[in-house]
């Protein structure tokens, strides 16, 4: 299996809301888009843990994960 490229990029959408973070205690919420771009598929994934995000999109075979830092 090929390990993706991770790239910091200075924006993305956010797909979860701040409000939405004291429903989910225990982080489970994620939020995936799939769209069809210039004819490659695009999987937008927003996640309160960003490690099962991760996981997920790694999951999925891209070669490329672009993320974006908070805090």
């Amino acid at each position: 299996m090929t390990v993706a490229d991770y790239r910091v990029v200075p924006h993305l959408p956010d797909l979860i809301s701040p409000e939405e973070y004291d429903a989910h205690p225990h982080g489970g919420l994620v939020r995936i888009r799939i769209a069809v771009r210039d004819g490659a598929v695009e999987v937008l994934g927003d996640a309160i843990r960003p490690e099962v995000l991760e996981g997920l999109l790694e999951t999925l075979g891209g070669e490329a994960i672009e993320q974006m830092m908070c805090g």
